[in-house]
């Protein structure tokens, strides 16, 4: 699998703003997050005309678009490997300019796969991932039950959250990133990923891990910053991650994801924590 050059995106916009103060108004100017939509298509074997799809619209933070759209399609099933995928290149056509919100994923084969529930366009929000996601039950078709020998000491545990928040450098500049990050089981930081979308900073996690050839991350912890949703437990198990745990709370579907494939899903995660799943996993 190639990918073209990735050309840095800006992720981080100046805007200027109304100081209100001690019943002072100042004029000054400020870094937000920035967020665009990520067009992700699917072409078949030589990108012949009839055999290219958009998969999917995502809201995003620009940086490590590749990860994001690669990770994606693994996550959602569409792909299950990395020699898949011949290339991901930013769209470009003749006489244009590059387009780098959209990311084109050449297949290595002829014609493109069944999609299943994804068989139309989509829009994913940096809120609440994908509208009519398929359920539980296309995921128990596709993905099998976590098997993993990790174990994790709960001071292990406890340690995560600070070192995930050391690792958010673009939240310290503008206040408005999520992140998920990938640890070892003695809590050693292995890559963090940010956008403003849980789901897309998780996505480029696996993306990451696809790209390298380091799935399934059965031996690894992922944390998450916010709640721990449907989705992101779905895409923990898609990547064989045997630990999830979130700063914040997690969904009922969560809960209902890693009781159905033997996930440990770890919520509330600061100096106590809550385990609602999996506490087998935890030396305590």
């Amino acid at each position: 699998m190639s990918t073209s050059t990735a050309i840095r995106r800006k992720s981080r916009s100046k805007v200027s703003l109304l100081r209100v103060e001690n019943g002072r108004v100042s004029r000054r100017s400020d870094q937000v997050a920035t967020e665009e939509p990520l067009e992700i298509r699917l072409e078949a074997k030589g990108g012949k005309a009839g055999e290219r799809k958009t998969v999917a619209v995502t809201m995003r933070t620009p940086g490590h678009d590749f990860e994001l759209a690669l990770g994606f399609l693994f996550a959602e099933g569409v792909i299950g490997s990395r020699e898949e995928v011949a290339r991901a290149v930013y769209c470009t056509n003749a006489g244009e300019p590059q387009q780098y919100n959209i990311v084109n994923v050449e297949l290595r084969r002829e014609g493109l796969p069944e999609l299943g529930g994804l068989d139309r366009h989509f829009f994913t929000s940096s809120a609440c991932g994908v509208c009519g996601k398929s359920g539980l039950e296309n995921l128990q078709q596709r993905c099998a039950p976590i098997v993993s020998g990790l174990r994790v000491s709960a001071g292990v545990l406890r340690g995560l959250p600070q070192s995930l928040r050391k690792g958010q450098k673009l939240f310290d500049s503008t206040g408005g990133l999520h992140a998920a990050a990938l640890f070892d089981a003695e809590g050693n930081l292995l890559a963090l990923r940010e956008d403003v979308g849980r789901h897309n900073a998780l996505d480029k996690l696996i993306g990451l891990a696809l790209m390298e050839g380091r799935l399934p991350l059965s031996e690894c912890m992922v944390l998450v910053s916010g709640r721990a949703s449907y989705e992101l437990a779905q895409k923990a198990v898609a990547a064989g991650v045997p630990v999830l745990a979130a700063v914040s709370a997690p969904s009922s579907l969560a809960v209902e994801v890693a009781e159905a494939f033997g996930l440990t899903l770890v919520g509330f995660l600061r100096e106590s924590f809550n385990v609602y799943s999996g506490l087998e996993r935890i030396d305590l």
